[in-house]
């Protein structure tokens, strides 16, 4: 709640700002205009280019109005088929959010791990805090698919590759999500592989089953399995809401089922890295050349043009 009364102060503030600002603009451009000085032309152009980010950034969180929105997030992805190739895709992609996360001063826990046997992972979960995390990437739920000259090909031919990444988000309080004792199969088994900072031989990791839903979530994080457990156990409730959510959309004809297998025909971006180079999504129709910008974590415009759709 108390997040909430904050949400709703800061837009009130930033509508009072953009309301100030573009006051002073108009001043300033009637003095400019009288005294026709470049000075004030020059800081009249600052000040257009400051109220335009700051409009547009209240714009796009006003867009943000479903009820998790303003929560952390959960994203996970996993490896399509393919082998080496989809797995250092994988790894790819999971390094992308994870920079764009940084660039957002976000707070990033690495939940669970599962290396590729030569290179890349099978799949990852990490978890994003951040003010409105989910509400900025919750439509990055899909399959994407790299086309490249690939790196573990000694005759140099080009090859695709796959891979899911799944978005939900974490559920505060004010969102009630009930889960009986007897709907779920906790099993705990020895952490392996680089999952967590804390990962040791102990049969600390934890995997939950929700049997109704067979949604499986995993934590590996930490020495201690009584937090392990807890972390997954709020990651299934995170899953859960996700997945009635979905049903939900589904039944009104709002989105397509997401269960879907990972290949040709069920991707919402490529990533073309040879013989030219382009990054589409291909429900915005948006593109980007710059690859190791978008690679690098420069993914802010696909996130503003996906929150449109």
């Amino acid at each position: 709640m108390f997040q909430k009364i904050k949400n709703i102060e800061k837009k009130i503030k930033d509508f009072e700002i953009i309301e100030n600002n573009l006051q002073y603009i108009e001043e300033l451009f009637n003095i400019a205009i009288s005294e026709n000085s470049e000075e004030y032309f020059d800081q009249l152009l600052i000040e257009s280019k400051q109220l335009l980010i700051t409009s547009n950034n209240s714009r796009l969180e006003n867009l943000m109005n479903e009820a998790a929105d303003p929560n952390n997030v959960f994203l996970e992805i996993h490896a399509g088929a393919g082998g080496t190739e989809s797995q250092d895709w994988a790894e790819m992609l999971i390094r992308m959010y994870i920079r764009w996360a940084e660039k957002q001063k976000a707070k990033i826990l690495l939940l669970q791990e599962t290396r590729g046997e030569e290179a890349g992972i099978k799949s990852t979960t990490i978890k994003i805090e951040k003010n409105y995390a989910y509400g900025w990437l919750k439509r990055e739920s899909g399959i994407h698919r790299l086309v490249r000259i690939s790196p573990f090909d000694s005759n140099k031919r080009r090859h695709t590759s796959f891979a899911s990444v799944w978005v939900y988000p974490e559920i505060d309080d004010k969102i009630e999500i009930e889960i009986n004792d007897s709907d779920i199969r906790i099993d705990t088994y020895r952490a392996s592989g680089a999952g967590g900072q804390h990962v040791n031989t102990t049969d600390s990791a934890v995997r939950i089953k929700h049997l109704p839903t067979e949604i499986v979530v995993q934590c590996q994080n930490d020495r201690s399995q009584h937090k392990n457990k807890a972390y997954a156990m709020d990651m299934l409730k995170s899953r859960i809401y996700e997945y009635e959510l979905q049903k939900r959309k589904e039944k009104e004809n709002l989105i397509n089922d997401q269960k879907q297998q990972i290949g040709w025909g069920n991707q919402i971006r490529s990533y073309v890295l040879h013989p030219y180079k382009l990054i589409k999504d291909l429900r915005t129709n948006y593109e980007s050349s710059n690859v190791n910008d978008v690679l690098g974590g420069d993914i802010d415009e696909f996130l503003e043009k996906s929150l449109t759709l």
